[in-house]
Formats: structure tokens, sequence, C-alpha cells
């Protein structure tokens, strides 16, 4: 018999390869172990995406800045949040990168998708995931598929961080079979600071992506098999610790979470100014 394919998002390969445990944590373990708070900057990124996916959802003659306010204001997630000034000084911030952004953009275009869910199999995986975008520009050789990433981050991004993410490779390679079209330029879109960290795939550097995630994969069925089988869960899924230890849902659970200086839920958008 075929093995079962193994069924993954991005979020699913990437808690994996930051940390074996925190995936276990996460997909394995039920019931799962209680997360800590929720993180201001989860809300913050959460708010701004859905404005943008709002913003698009409305028609092209109303695609215009002074629509934000009301959308941002409509989905807004004020959790995580030291206090109300704290929140109002992010809302404004938010709306700031808001306006700044859709200034940029062609209110006449149609994406090809919007949080657009894209699939696919290989011989070990059934991927699926949500792009933010996809963008339907005109390449050399024709009509392309372009992977648009919204970050809201403090760091800014570089041409390194677009090239090494497994994720938008992997949107990049599904989306090539769910348009029909080629897909190999992936994009960061850095609202803060309104800059674009962009590369250019190949055949060849997307294979290599999936080729990573499929071995990923395997390492994370070969643990399930063995844990199933009687295995110590802990050795199969051992911990990485880290700096991300101190940002982890599960910090309270993990032993060597535990060791890692705690940080405050609302510690990483301090920085934000009115």
């Amino acid at each position: 018999m075929p093995e079962r394919l193994f069924v993954c998002t991005p979020s699913k390969l990437g808690a994996f390869e930051d940390c074996p445990r925190r995936y276990r944590y996460s997909y394995v373990d039920r019931p799962s172990p209680p997360k800590g708070p929720p993180w201001a900057h989860n809300s913050l990124g959460a708010s701004v995406h859905t404005a943008l996916k709002n913003w698009y959802a409305l028609p092209a003659d109303r695609r215009e800045p002074e629509a934000l306010p009301g959308l941002l204001k409509a989905t807004w997630v004020r959790e995580g949040y030291r206090d109300v000034e704290q929140e109002r000084v992010a809302y404004r911030a938010a709306l700031r990168w808001l306006e700044t952004y859709v200034r940029g953009l062609d209110p006449l275009d149609e994406p090809l998708g919007v949080e657009r869910v894209v699939a696919t199999k290989t011989s070990v995986l059934a991927f699926n995931g949500r792009a933010d975008r996809i963008d339907a520009r005109q390449g050399p050789d024709g009509p392309e598929a372009v992977i648009v990433d919204y970050k809201t981050g403090r760091s800014g991004l570089d041409a390194d961080d677009a090239r090494g993410s497994q994720a938008l490779a992997l949107y990049a390679y599904a989306a090539q079979r769910v348009f029909r079209r080629p897909s190999y330029r992936v994009e960061l879109h850095h609202l803060p600071t309104g800059t674009v960290a962009s590369h250019e795939h190949t055949e060849e550097s997307l294979a290599r992506k999936v080729s990573r995630a499929e071995d990923t994969a395997r390492d994370i069925m070969a643990a399930e098999r063995a844990v199933a089988a009687g295995a110590d869960p802990d050795a199969e899924f051992p911990t990485n610790p880290g700096a991300l230890c101190s940002w982890c849902d599960f910090r309270r659970s993990c032993p060597a979470g535990q060791e890692a200086p705690a940080k405050d839920q609302w510690e990483s958008v301090n920085h934000l100014t009115v």
C-alpha cells in the first residue's frame, strides 16, 4: 500500500523546523498544552491583513485611502496590548502604514487571489496554504502569478529573506498548478517601512524547496510513528532552545522554554510611536 500523504501547511512545516517540541504540542498532544496569553504583535498583524483583504473586496471605485479607517476599525483585534493607550498608538501606526501602502497600489488591479488558498500534491505532501495576495502580472513570456506576503514586524526585510522563505516558494509551486501559469517571483511587502524584498525563483530552486519540505514531512511522520509505537515523545520531538523560546505560546509548558527569559505579551509593539 502506498504511504499516506502528509497533509500540511507552511506553518505546520515551520513549527517542526523551528522546534519539534512546539510541533508536538501543537499537532500531536491531545489535549494540547494550554497556550499563553495572546501576543499584541499577532493582533496587530491580523488586523492589518484583514483590512487589506477587505480593501480589495470593495468595488474598484471605492478603493481609496479614505476607506481604510472604517475597514481597520471593523477588523481591529484588541488582544494583547498593555493598555488602551498602547492600543491606540498601535492602531494609528497601522492606519498610517495602510494609507501609505494603498497609495502605491492601482485600485483597478484585480489580483488572481486575496487570502487565496492554493493546494497541490507531491509524492509525499498534500500541501495547502493561504497566500496573502497573488498578483496577475505580465512577464517576459506572458502572464505570470506573483506571490505577495504582507509583513508588519519591527525588522526590515531583504532579498535573502524572500529567497529563503519556504512558505513563499511553496505558494509559488502550488500557484503554478492552480492557475496554470508560471509563478517564480515572490515578494515580502514590509508595511512599516514601505519596502519590498523580492526573489525570482527558478524551477530548480522551487524543486529544492519542495524537496526540503518533503524531507521535513518524512521526519515528522517517522517521529509520529515512533511515538505511536511506544517511543518516548520527548526524545522523538526534542526541544530546540533559542531566542524563539521567549516568544513561544507553549513556553510555560516546556522545561526548556521556562529557562528562557519571559516576554510581556505587548513587548514587541513597545517601539511604535504616534
